[in-house]
């Protein structure tokens, strides 16, 4: 995965330092267009945005980095795909492909453009809670308006294999700013935990209950309960407990409980398991 990031972001220093040294080799004349080129591909990152299912509250989130909005889209990215933000329906090759919402199994097109970036993108982000545990779409059961076939909607790495995951319901406008950037920069320590979170399956607060507390590792801190945006988990007695009729299972509790991505050998030191 690391080695994917380098090479569509440019985040390794490996590629660049032949190219410092046929500079001062070779003559200046034949040697600087054609290093200049690579750069500027690397540079740019071709992104394209997808919304699927979901109440586009992400892209919302997105629009909210009022400060660095315009850098960013204008002079760090390149948008080459995505229906709300550009007028093209054929889907050209991306670095990196943000996918908002859940996916449909009615809907055949949803279906076939999901499959088609996964075929044309570098890399795939998870882009907020619809589209990494399925959200509150899962309670979608048929019959509803405006589409009432439609009954089955699944979280994306279900259909496709996901690289990263930006989390949340909707995701902060800081951390996607920040991951964007990251991506840019090949930062790959602070896109670490977006690469895990794209395997993580745990979509409600009971398994912040299961796998947490009744393990002996939750500390009291209320994060999950901070991050929860429908306030379904709340704390008695220093611990957190769960309302499943709040829970629209969005995965925020679990995704950002400190506790949840301890090292299974650091569990069982702690624990004396």
């Amino acid at each position: 995965m690391f080695d994917k990031l380098k090479k569509a972001f440019g985040g390794s220093d490996e590629p660049q330092a032949p190219k410092v040294e046929e500079k001062v080799e070779a003559a200046p004349v034949e040697t600087k267009a054609p290093a200049e080129e690579p750069k500027a591909a690397s540079a740019k990152p071709r992104i394209g945005y997808i919304h699927l299912s979901g109440c586009t509250g992400d892209a919302m989130s997105l629009t909210e980095n009022y400060d660095i909005l315009s850098t960013v889209l204008t002079d760090m990215v390149d948008i080459v795909y995505g229906q709300t933000l550009v007028d093209l329906w054929e889907m050209p090759e991306m670095d990196l492909c943000l996918i908002e919402g859940s996916v449909c199994l009615q809907d055949e097109h949803s279906v076939h453009e999901l499959l088609e970036a996964r075929e044309k993108s570098g890399l795939i982000a998870a882009f907020g809670s619809c589209a990494i545990t399925g959200c509150f779409t899962t309670f979608a059961r048929g019959g509803q308006q405006a589409q009432p076939k439609h009954e089955s909607f699944l979280p994306i790495n279900a259909l496709v294999k996901v690289d990263l995951a930006l989390p949340g319901c909707p995701v902060a406008p800081e951390m996607i700013a920040k991951a964007v950037v990251a991506l840019c920069e090949g930062d790959l320590d602070y896109l670490k935990p977006a690469m895990d979170w794209a395997a993580c399956d745990k979509g409600c607060g009971c398994d912040v209950l299961t796998n947490i507390i009744r393990q002996g590792l939750c500390t009291g801190c209320g994060t999950c309960a901070l991050a929860c945006p429908t306030r379904a988990m709340g704390f008695s007695e220093g611990r957190p407990s769960c309302d499943r009729d709040r829970c629209i299972k969005c995965g925020s509790c679990y995704m950002m409980c400190p506790r949840s991505w301890l090292p299974e050998s650091r569990i069982k030191k702690e624990t004396g398991l």
